[in-house]
């Protein structure tokens, strides 16, 4: 590498790190509520950005830091106040900005990844080879770590540098020992650090309130594996979770909506207000709220009768919803829950108290459906729900007029992989595909595991000719890792199809395209990818 290369590079990280002050101010709204320090607090970091950005000819970063000037202009034209406008602008800013901290020489584009973290992450396990084990997986995926051998070794280590997260076996050094480590290192923090328990035997209660006590945030038992461990990491750091809450208002007092709005979007909350509460369903169609608010009384309908409408709709069965009315007998409250409701919020509500119903609702909701709707090897979506996102999005881009594409992956020779190297090592690869394709997809797109080996991916806004490319990009880097194994170490490919919608196919031909082109891939030689065309049939 050039002196020149490595200035320039030298310049990209300066730039990257200041990127990441936005990135934190951003991250206190997800726990706070907007305010004018806050605001002043992000347009000096947003202003650093763009001064950093110009003097050392980053592009990207520069447009993105003019894009949140122009959103804390509107908040200052609407006398300081947020709109779920603007909350969904900054949102998508904030996330394309968590996107620019790539590793240099990695290609850029649409397929951008999620950004390494700036610190390490510290590995303390009592099985030194396991802990190393570990760092070497988390490498795959760009992620530095370090291990640890000895309790000093450690200590040297934080005094000098401190960790994004730090993975602490319960015995590290002696019974007992990490914990008793991990509760003396994070005393001395004034802000504490992601902290995540391992044992390697099953433990009991009294070990898990230890842990919880000691500010253990996740816990593990008999091996930690990179894709778990990756994803955990990063709900915890937030380095690739910016998507606020999504919130659906049904009142038909345009002024009590309008309060309600403020309030929630004061707090970094997106909503949509619907005061006709008979086109709820199709409002909760296209705006998929995490939480429901409701009035109890209106003209056209009951709350409680609306609810049970919505409750017979399967998609919408866990979706919170909140009952706000000036309702104050506690009986005609108790009947409002028994009719689909999950709390009742009495008017007038103090701000704060909405605020953290409406997140910890909320926040439960996402918990939830993420295990009823993902796969529970890859975190990915299942069969039945990538099928119910490919119809979504196929509507929305018939209605927007814009190109959509599906793909279908299937790992080549998975069966001589489970067969050779045994069921542990295939469920380890395909888990590693999983993190592959979430890092190196956009947040747009839908990633599913369709059942075994094959995955499925719902591209939005994506011709046929660049879904080839950005998932042909994919293939060639997921090649290239390496699994330790014996006698020497495994590397699989895989195969791809994609299929691009057309006006006149249903979603369920567009599958079928998919299938058929993925079955080219595969009897051309494998470990390529094919895009579907008319004369294929």
């Amino acid at each position: 590498m050039s002196d020149q290369e490595e200035l320039k590079q030298h310049f990209a990280q300066r730039v990257i790190h200041q990127a990441r002050e936005v990135l934190e101010v951003w991250q206190q709204l997800q726990r706070s509520e907007w305010n004018d320090s806050y605001r002043s607090a992000l347009a000096d970091a947003n202003q650093r950005l763009r001064r950093f950005a110009e003097r050392f000819e980053q592009a990207e970063h520069r447009q993105l830091a003019l894009g949140i000037d122009d959103c804390l202009g509107d908040i200052n034209d609407n006398r300081g106040r947020l709109s779920s406008d603007t909350i969904a602008t900054l949102s998508q800013l904030i996330y394309r900005l968590a996107r620019t901290g790539l590793r240099h020489g990695d290609p850029r584009g649409q397929s951008g990844y999620v950004p390494p973290l700036s610190k390490p992450v510290y590995i303390a396990l009592e099985d030194h080879e396991r802990a190393n084990h570990v760092v070497r997986q988390l490498e795959f995926f760009s992620m530095t770590a370090r291990a640890f051998a000895s309790d000093s070794e450690f200590r040297a280590a934080m005094h000098e540098r401190h960790p994004a997260a730090l993975v602490m076996d319960v015995d590290f050094n002696g019974a007992g020992a990490g914990l008793k480590l991990a509760e003396s290192i994070q005393q001395g923090l004034e802000e504490k650090l992601p902290l995540i328990f391992f044992s390697h035997q099953e433990t009991d209660t009294p070990m898990r309130l230890a842990a919880v006590r000691a500010g253990g945030l996740e816990f593990f038992t008999g091996a930690i594996d990179a894709s778990s461990l990756l994803e955990k990491i990063e709900i915890f750091t937030r380095t690739a979770h910016y998507e606020p809450f999504r919130v659906l208002i049904i009142d038909d007092s345009r002024a009590q909506a309008t309060h309600t709005e403020r309030v929630l979007n004061n707090a970094g909350i997106i909503t949509q207000t619907l005061n006709e509460p008979i086109q709820a369903i199709t409002y909760l169609a296209e705006f998929q709220p995490d939480l429901i608010i409701l009035d109890m009384y209106m003209p056209d309908c009951m709350g409680t009768e609306l609810a049970k409408v919505i409750r017979q709709h399967e998609r919408y069965v866990s979706v919170p919803i909140i009952y706000l009315s000036a309702e104050d007998d506690l009986d005609k409250q108790l009947d409002a829950m028994n009719e689909g409701g999950d709390d009742f919020l009495t008017k007038p509500i103090k701000p704060s108290h909405l605020i953290a119903t409406v997140r910890t609702r909320a926040e439960r909701a996402r918990s939830l459906k993420a295990r009823i709707v993902r796969d529970s090897l890859t975190g990915l979506y299942n069969h039945t729900h990538s099928l119910q996102l490919l119809e979504d999005a196929s509507s929305r881009a018939r209605r927007d007029g814009r190109p959509l594409c599906f793909a279908m992956i299937d790992i080549d020779h998975f069966k001589k992989v489970n067969d050779t190297y045994g069921h542990p090592m295939g469920d380890r690869v395909i888990k590693s595909l999983a993190l592959f394709l979430k890092q190196r997809l956009r947040k747009t797109d839908h990633i599913g595991r369709y059942g075994g080996e094959e995955f499925a991916v719902v591209l939005p806004d994506t011709d046929l000719q660049n879904a080839v490319k950005v998932i042909d990009e994919i293939r060639k880097r997921f090649a290239e890792i390496h699994y330790p194994a014996q006698p020497v170490d495994l590397s699989c490919t895989f195969s791809c199809g994609i299929a691009q919608l057309l006006p006149d196919i249903s979603t369920k031909l567009l599958t079928q395209q998919a299938d058929e082109a993925l079955y080219l891939a595969k009897n051309g030689g494998r470990n390529q990818v094919a895009g579907f065309a008319p004369s294929h049939k």
